[in-house]
């Protein structure tokens, strides 16, 4: 039996030297590997009295690092990270529109930008809440509205009328969202669609990688 254990552990130990090679894509040349972008990660203990102040208000109170993703990145402009991150958790918390529609709001953006890190989380967000996967994957693989429900075929309408071609809102698509949403229900979404545009903007330019623990979501182009 011993010479048979000793092939296996032998075996055993050829395989798991590779297999934590392959845990984790091999990052581009320009990526800090504790931040997952092409920007560092920005300390706490670094900066001075009102910056550890906005660091908190973003960040918490615990810790010396960053919350990665969009937090990570703003660190690097701190006078416009605490007002960007404000109206991102007002959007969160004091709308009308509801969870599942604030993360159909996130989805068209990221689908529209190609943001996998964005989509990722907020596929994995909009299941969490409820959001239908055929509404998911309408919009993951860019199909027709047609058969969806009204109010979720109409938001998603809305999003790639502002997103793409001449990026304008026909006066009957803007009509109907008025319709099912009401005045303000149609400017936060507008606001929302607005904000994650924003948002992929910033992660694409620094080029955002996805945790290594993260599946991608977002099948690219």
């Amino acid at each position: 039996m011993r010479p048979l254990v000793c092939v296996l552990f032998l075996s055993l130990c050829a395989v798991m030297p590779a297999r934590a090679q392959t845990s984790r894509p091999t990052l581009p040349p320009d990526i800090d590997a504790q931040s997952n972008s092409r920007l560092p990660l920005i300390l706490k203990e670094s900066l001075d009295e009102e910056g550890r102040r906005i660091f908190e208000a973003i960040n918490g109170k615990d810790g010396n690092t960053p919350r990665l993703g969009p937090p990570a990145s703003t660190m690097h402009s701190l006078a416009a990270a605490e007002p960007y991150d404000r109206l991102n958790q007002l959007l969160r918390s004091a709308n009308v529109i509801g969870p599942q529609f604030f993360e159909i709001s996130t989805l068209v953006p990221a689908r529209e930008f190609n943001q996998q890190y964005e989509w990722t989380a907020h596929e994995r967000g909009a299941r969490r809440v409820g959001v239908a996967e055929e509404v998911i994957d309408v919009i993951k693989h860019d199909r027709s509205t047609s058969g969806l429900p009204d109010k979720e075929a109409t938001a998603i309408e809305f999003g790639r009328a502002m997103l793409r071609g001449n990026r304008q809102v026909p006066p009957e698509l803007f009509a109907r969202m008025v319709s099912l949403f009401g005045e303000r229900g149609t400017i936060e979404i507008t606001m929302v669609m607005g904000d994650y545009a924003m948002t992929a903007m910033l992660l694409n330019a620094v080029n955002q990688q996805l945790p290594p623990d993260w599946e991608p979501l977002l099948p690219m182009p």
